[in-house]
């Protein structure tokens, strides 16, 4: 009877069971839709059949602030037979995550774990940033989860942007932003080129307010490219520029203008108590002995730049409010905040003027005509000597005195000036103040290229160079260059290497050294057959599968040139035909040519704008396959 009971009860639970399952599996139209937007977006294993953001505003007025509630509603199907995803949030010590829920196409909960950790990072030293996440199965293709995120901001200031694509490709994607009346906000709509976005505005049903309401369909999600512009520059976005709001008939200012961010910016540096009585003893041992002005402010800011470890440090407010310039100067590390004002500091302590300066690198397509808290990521400091603005940037390890990184080339900077403020322009390099040269002088014996070579390294290449040199440990240094200069090939031998001093910063590097090349010859009956370049450089740069501009690091001026000595009863039968290709963004060019008794072989690669645009991959492509065709071809000698 009990046995009975049992296999009844288990009967009734796995009917119980299949019925629910029934409830949650796939039905025929999830599953049409599925590979209806598999066809859409074959790239991807998840879509959303719809997305919605709703934004609403309130006032707190015990703090004094406006604050942001962010409902975010994802329709989540899987278009493969089988998924598995992470489904996360970000918040920090502005922010917080009021509901994160997960159900099944019938409503019920889907019963995720949702985990919230501290976000962690190689680059982040001590971060605030928290990320509740949990982790999703699709059973099946066509399986629907309906994700519901709302996230909550203490102060409208760090509400920032509404970007319409999202991890994964959405059929449909809302954005509804209701604006209370007593609230001044201008909603400006960034890239929305090329995008048929609806726009809808409506009163709310009570009429204190008015809905903005955005629809696009078919979004495809954020690209995956490496080396992209910053999404500011690539995706259609809402930026968010709170301006002012109206409470008891005052209205009160939020970022109504550059002033005002500036204005904000200086209550946060004007809180600091920067006491240089700890950085007085270091700042004379600095400039004592220095003859000029101009000795001073390097062996400051080289001292700043060698000494102070970089790490990015966010706590709250401090991710945008500077260390103590002698907190950075005892701990010996800091962010970029902390570094420009030990800086600034210990130049002012030098008697210099110097002030603190805010900045947006060329990850950011804004300027400070957009007061807005997402204008600028990054601090430096600027001296003003003889009336003429200097930048100072302590992150930029074996950066010159006078010279800028590349990510801060041509941006807009905001100068701290009393109750005012400086917009400037940092100065903009050309590809050859990069410049790399090298010099290959070779003879062929017995089936082994010997011979010299002489490399230049300008500009950011130097710095570069110099950076990784000097993060290795002394015992391993020359085994570094060795290995750098071979590229790591055992058919390469390099000896009797002679470098400018790799410790000055000031000057250009240059490497000389001699070199002994295996396997790169080849001979059959009267004829030698020879493989005549070691760097091979952009070989594997053809552009495939993108949908951005690919950005490099810097602008290249890259130039070689290999002359080999042709051996003695010996004619050239054969040498690659040159190529050649100029555009705004590059000019490439590659040439064989005969000078009395030696074989030229020159390059000449020039990126001039640090990058390769979408409307270039043509061309470029070409130009990278003919150039893969020149290096796997050989010049052929033939006996007299």
């Amino acid at each position: 009877m009990t046995k009975f009971i049992l296999s009844l009860l288990l009967l009734v639970m796995l009917h119980v069971s299949s019925f629910a399952q029934k409830r949650i599996d796939p039905t025929d139209e999830d599953r049409a839709k599925a590979l209806q937007l598999k066809e859409q977006f074959p790239d991807d294993d998840v879509a959303l059949i719809s997305s919605k953001d709703v934004i609403t505003f309130d006032f707190d007025n015990r703090e004094d602030k406006v604050t942001v509630n962010h409902v975010m509603t994802d329709n989540m199907i899987n278009i493969v037979p089988r998924a598995d995803i992470q489904k996360y949030c970000f918040y920090d010590g502005e922010s917080s995550i009021e509901a994160f829920d997960i159900e099944f196409r019938n409503g019920k909960d889907a019963n995720f774990y949702i985990k919230d950790e501290a976000y962690k990072s190689d680059d982040l030293f001590h971060h605030d940033s928290r990320v509740k996440y949990t982790n999703m199965d699709f059973a099946q293709l066509g399986y629907r989860y309906i994700t519901m995120i709302e996230k909550d901001y203490k102060d409208i200031k760090y509400f920032t942007k509404l970007y319409f694509n999202n991890d994964y490709p959405a059929a449909l994607k809302t954005i509804s932003i209701e604006i209370p009346k007593w609230l001044d906000i201008e909603l400006k709509e960034l890239n929305f080129e090329g995008y048929d976005i609806d726009k809808k505005q409506s009163e709310s049903r009570n009429g204190n307010a008015t809905i903005h309401e955005y629809t696009l369909k078919n979004v495809p999600g954020m690209y995956k490219d490496h080396n992209a512009p910053g999404p500011t520059y690539v995706y259609p976005h809402i930026l968010i520029l709170a301006k002012s709001y109206k409470q008891n008939n005052t209205r009160v200012n939020i970022f109504e203008s550059t002033q005002d961010l500036y204005n904000w910016y200086k209550s946060l540096v004007n809180s600091l108590e920067n006491d240089n009585s700890k950085i007085k003893d270091k700042v004379k041992e600095l400039t004592e002995n220095a003859t000029t002005d101009k000795e001073k402010i390097k062996n400051i800011y080289y001292w700043v730049q060698d000494n102070i470890r970089y790490i990015a440090f966010e706590d709250g407010i401090a991710g945008f409010k500077p260390d103590e310039a002698s907190s950075v100067f005892e701990k010996r590390y800091g962010d970029c905040k902390g570094m420009a004002n030990l800086t600034k500091q210990m130049l002012v302590e030098a008697g210099f003027d110097a002030r603190l300066t805010w900045i947006g690198t060329k990850h950011i397509a804004y300027d400070y005509s957009t007061p807005n808290l997402s204008v600028d990521n990054h601090m430096i400091c600027t001296l003003f000597k003889d009336g003429e603005p200097i930048f100072l940037d302590g992150t930029e390890k074996f950066n010159a005195f006078g010279e800028y990184a590349d990510r801060i080339q041509g941006k807009q900077v905001l100068i701290e000036d009393g109750e005012n403020f400086i917009l400037e322009h940092v100065p903009s390099a050309s590809a050859e103040f990069n410049k790399e040269q090298f010099i290959y002088n070779l003879t062929l014996s017995d089936e082994v290229i010997t011979g010299k070579v002489d490399k230049l390294f300008k500009g950011e290449s130097r710095s570069g160079l110099l950076y990784y040199f000097n993060t290795m440990k002394n015992d391993k240094k020359d085994e570094f260059l060795e290995r750098y200069l071979s590229k790591g090939d055992s058919n390469i031998k390099v000896s009797n290497i002679e470098t400018s001093d790799l410790l000055d910063r000031d000057e250009n590097i240059n490497i000389a050294y001699d070199v002994a090349i295996k396997n790169a010859v080849s001979s059959f009956d009267n004829q030698v057959y020879i493989d005549l370049d070691l760097e091979k450089e952009l070989s594997n740069f053809v552009m495939e599968e993108r949908h951005t501009d690919y950005v490099f690091n810097s602008k290249k001026d890259l130039e070689s040139i290999t002359n080999l000595t042709i051996p003695a009863g010996y004619k050239i039968s054969h040498l690659p035909e040159a190529i050649e290709i100029s555009n705004p963004n590059f000019d490439m060019k590659v040439g064989f040519s005969k000078t009395g008794n030696k074989i030229v072989y020159k390059k000449s690669f020039q990126i001039k704008n640090a990058k390769i645009e979408t409307t270039d991959f043509e061309v470029w492509n070409e130009f990278i396959n003919q150039l893969n065709t020149i290096y796997n071809e050989q010049i052929i000698l033939t006996k007299d």
